[in-house]
């Protein structure tokens, strides 16, 4: 077994993915004509979006998240060259601060921010071996 997707639901995923572009530069993928499940081009692991109603027609409930509210307890995390600068894009695109940009103590930088809809992104470097 691999690990292949990381799937988002959410309310609008033409509008989730055109935010991930903008907020986090990454290029918008495939997406399927009926615009209810598309995914980023993200190398050999996707992250994808599906519309709310699609995980319900496949015969299962989801808790919605919303902007509004905490968090669910799960993090996407990309690896940006600059933290600061990528954290500085996606607050200018519509994202909100969630944590600054802050070096950790084994040597890495971090930064989190809630997207459009409210999940949470972690900005952050290579981890240093």
């Amino acid at each position: 077994m691999k690990f292949g997707y990381v799937i988002l639901y959410v309310p609008d995923v033409k509008r989730s993915m055109a935010f991930y572009e903008a907020a986090f530069g990454l290029e918008q993928g495939f997406i399927h004509d009926s615009g209810t499940y598309g995914e980023m081009a993200t190398g050999n692991t996707k992250l994808a979006f599906a519309a709310e109603s699609l995980a319900e027609s496949h015969g299962f409930a989801i808790r919605r998240q919303t902007p509004d509210e905490k968090p669910a307890a799960f993090e996407i995390a990309l690896v940006a060259d600059d933290v600061a600068a990528a954290y500085r894009l996606a607050l200018e695109k519509g994202a909100r601060a969630l944590a600054e940009p802050k070096e950790m103590p084994w040597g890495q930088w971090v930064s989190y921010v809630a997207d459009l809809n409210g999940f949470t992104v972690e900005i952050c470097s290579e981890i240093k071996a």
